[in-house]
Formats: C-alpha cells, sequence, structure tokens
C-alpha cells in the first residue's frame, strides 16, 4: 500500500469483484460479465457503495479485480463496463497518464 499523506487517500491494493452478470468459461468457472465493480471480502458493498444484496450484484471472490480490466485482464472477456468510481477508489487515474507540471508560471516571461 502507498504511504499516506495528508488530505490524500491510499488506493486499495486489493479487491474481488462483483458483477451484474456471470458465465461459465469452458474450465466450468463462473466469471464476471456486465457491469463490474470492485468489492472488498468481508463487506457488503462495493467500493462504489453500492449495496450488494439491494441492487442483485454477483459476487467472485475468486476473481481479482486487475483481472477484469478490459484492456488487460484475462477475465474480461464478457466485461461490457468498468465502474468509474470503483476504478478511481482502486487507484486509475482519469487520463491514465501520469501527471507531471511543466513551466509552473507560464509559457511566457515578462521582461521586469
Amino acid at each position: 500500500m502507498r504511504p499516506v499523506r495528508s488530505g490524500y487517500v491510499a488506493a486499495m491494493p486489493r479487491a474481488a469483484v462483483a458483477a451484474t452478470g456471470e458465465w461459465t468459461d469452458p474450465d466450468g468457472f463462473r466469471m464476471p460479465s456486465g457491469v463490474v465493480h470492485a468489492w472488498r471480502q468481508g463487506t457488503n458493498q462495493t467500493l462504489c457503495s453500492l449495496p450488494l444484496s439491494r441492487t442483485g450484484l454477483h459476487r467472485f471472490p475468486h476473481v481479482e479485480w486487475v483481472d477484469v480490466q478490459p484492456a488487460t485482464g484475462r477475465d474480461a472477456d464478457r466485461v461490457q463496463e468498468v465502474c468509474p468510481r470503483c476504478a478511481s477508489a482502486m487507484g486509475r487515474r482519469r487520463d491514465e497518464r501520469p501527471w507531471t507540471r511543466r513551466n509552473p508560471r507560464g509559457a511566457t516571461t515578462r521582461g521586469r
């Protein structure tokens, strides 16, 4: 886990998956489909505060969050959407690029 600075929340290191649907792969394992959410085992809600029991989400404790990312995940075959609030809680940036400050005072300098 990353160190926490004052005013910042550290990203969750690991989370399982809760999804709106499920399917069975050729090996016989249940896999998530539809909209996927990050879920901490031992709780009854996703990281975006959706209650699992009331929303009808299926739990997948054997599938990790990193495995359902459409770009790189091995279990993302039928994932249609990743919850943006859960992705943010897990540490993803909006544009996925590291931000750096370049020339904070502006591009022009005034002669004084």
